[in-house]
């Protein structure tokens, strides 16, 4: 961006960002932690101001995950709901932290919670991107047994947009954990069988066919570093492509 307040060019105009639900608290923990819900807005508003439409979909893991407590005698159905309720709390939280650095929100809900959110009809949320709105999906897809990565692709579709964007703690893809290993190699592009193939923890396996099947590309970056964001919308090679 230049001096001049410009905004940059973008190749992509309309995108999902997913964020897991531990970038809203401090690593290792649990719950919400209000300064790393800040953070995670700031970031959000880095994209919102370069005029592109952003749709946002929050894991639940800092509160519930469903995979994780169904081993504990819960229905697995009853706690795939109880994670998704865990995504609305975060879904929340962003939204208020969003409008109080002045970025217009809206959250829309797999489940009908209406009290709190509004529930997500395709065409209306598409109108609140048109509109500028930052919209929240909450509640993945509604249904049990698909996590929110799998949600993220839905709904990217659904929504028309060019790219998902995947938010993590790591610059990329590698063949290997780059912590365990410290000659993992990184892939600047890899394509949608290889991941599969290879076993690469990119996103689930559905979430990863369902991109392939409607050649929705996926961009994975460091959210942890300032401009990351902003440089993939321009184009810059940021992270990892997973595409054809």
């Amino acid at each position: 961006m230049s001096d001049t307040g410009a905004k940059p060019a973008l190749r992509w105009k309309r995108v999902l960002l997913k964020l897991s639900g531990e970038s809203l608290c401090e690593p290792g923990g649990h719950g919400i932690d209000l300064v790393a819900v800040r953070r995670a807005a700031e970031l959000v508003k880095t994209a919102h101001v370069t005029g592109a439409q952003i749709a946002v979909v929050l894991g639940g893991g800092n509160i519930m995950r469903g995979a994780q407590i169904a081993p504990l005698g819960i229905n697995r159905a009853t706690a795939d709901q109880m994670g998704m309720l865990a995504t609305a709390i975060n879904s929340m939280a962003l939204q208020d932290a969003l409008e109080k650095l002045g970025v217009p929100t809206r959250v829309c809900s797999g489940i009908d919670i209406r009290e709190v959110m509004e529930p997500f009809i395709r065409r209306r949320a598409m109108r609140h991107l048109e509109k500028g709105r930052v919209v929240i999906l909450s509640c993945g897809t509604g249904r049990p047994f698909f996590t929110t990565d799998t949600a993220a692709a839905v709904r990217a579709k659904e929504l028309d947009c060019e790219v998902l964007l995947k938010a993590t703690k790591v610059d990329g893809v590698y063949d290997s954990d780059p912590r365990k290993n410290p000659n993992a190699k990184r892939y600047a592009r890899i394509n949608y069988i290889d991941v599969i193939t290879q076993g690469l923890e990119v996103m689930d396996k559905t979430a990863i066919t369902t991109c392939m099947e409607h050649r929705l590309p996926i961009v994975v970056f460091d959210m942890s570093v300032q401009g990351n964001l902003v440089k993939v919308l321009s184009g810059a090679e940021v992270g990892t492509l997973v595409s054809d």
